[in-house]
């Protein structure tokens, strides 16, 4: 999918990608991922039709609740999927508690849809472990103890390793035309002296 998207952006004169290589995302980026755009999925769906929420949990008469709910959710994706995905995540457990809060209020005996509300209460509480697993798995992955300084000591700097890179410039032949033209100090055979400065 990234091959068909980076050669449909690209400007003109930009490489065109051949292939992608694997990707640096751990399990728990990709879970930060999943869960942002379920996020910005149900976010969508609560601000589209409210109403099919409220009636299918017996609370009619708060739709205007469930846009807001519906905001919020875009919100914890669009953070999820950025760089502070750790912020979205947990920010996300937090709004599961108030689904899990908001829920319980239409659990009362005179609701006809109750058995739709303990459904819909066990569904939150399963999405709620997958937002505290993930949550502390990037939180784990992508923070450090204070004051201990990165250690890169395993990166070489060649993808392939250092012992495929010796050697692979002699293979390289510079077009005549693109090569430096020589020094001065080279063509005319003197080196050339410092002038003095005038005080």
């Amino acid at each position: 999918m990234a091959y068909y998207i980076s050669n449909i952006a690209r400007s003109k004169g930009d490489p065109k990608v051949l292939h992608s290589g694997p990707s640096s995302l751990g399990a728990a980026d990709r879970m930060a991922k999943a869960l942002g755009w379920f996020s910005i999925g149900l976010g969508i769906a609560e601000l589209v039709a409210p109403e099919r929420f409220t009636r299918a949990l017996g609370m009619e008469g708060k739709e205007a609740l469930v846009r807001a709910y519906g905001v919020r959710e875009l919100g914890h994706g669009i953070v999820s999927l950025s760089t502070d995905k750790h912020l979205g995540l947990w920010s996300r457990v937090a709004g599961d508690g108030l689904d899990i809060a908001t829920l319980m209020t239409a659990m009362r005996h005179d609701n006809p849809k109750r058995d739709n509300v303990g459904i819909a209460l066990a569904a939150v509480l399963g999405v709620t472990l997958l937002d505290i697993i993930g949550a502390q798995g990037v939180t784990a992955r992508h923070s450090r103890p204070r004051g201990r300084p990165r250690s890169y000591r395993n990166r070489t700097g060649f993808p392939q390793g250092v012992q495929a890179a010796r050697g692979a410039a002699k293979d390289f032949q510079v077009p005549p035309d693109m090569r430096a033209a020589p020094p001065l100090a080279a063509v005319s055979g003197r080196v050339p002296q410092e002038r003095a400065r005038p005080h």
